[in-house]
């Protein structure tokens, strides 16, 4: 339950889904590992200790959330693959007596012209 009493039923359900997720242990795994760089399932899989299939339920779940994005990853061979980085630097859980109130501290957006050279260094 939120805290704001103005709030909507869709800000409480925010609240609720980000506590339930980061309750998931690999749910925190995946937010501290993306925290720097974005990172593939493969990756996240090995750092979590679980199959790839568990991390990407677990990425979706982030995704639909809005505390992860992806990103098209090319590498020199021609294929591509997606990475994922965290969208959020912090969470806080604010509680008083009529429930509980989260505030997330979003990352910033990433700058297109900064993207591009990200996927041009990617190449080299």
């Amino acid at each position: 339950m939120s805290g704001d009493a103005g709030g909507t039923e869709r800000a409480a359900a925010d609240d609720e889904e980000v506590v339930d997720l980061l309750g998931d242990d690999y749910v925190r795994t995946i937010l501290v590992e993306t925290r720097e760089e974005p990172k593939s399932v493969d990756t996240l899989s090995a750092a979590c200790g679980a199959d790839p299939s568990t991390i990407y339920r677990r990425v979706e779940r982030l995704r639909e959330a809005g505390l992860l994005v992806s990103h098209q990853r090319l590498d020199p061979d021609g294929h591509h693959y997606k990475e994922y980085g965290a969208a959020l630097r912090a969470v806080t859980v604010r509680i008083d007596p009529d429930g509980y109130e989260v505030e997330l501290d979003r990352a910033p957006e990433e700058d297109p012209a900064d993207r591009f050279t990200r996927l041009y260094e990617g190449f080299k």
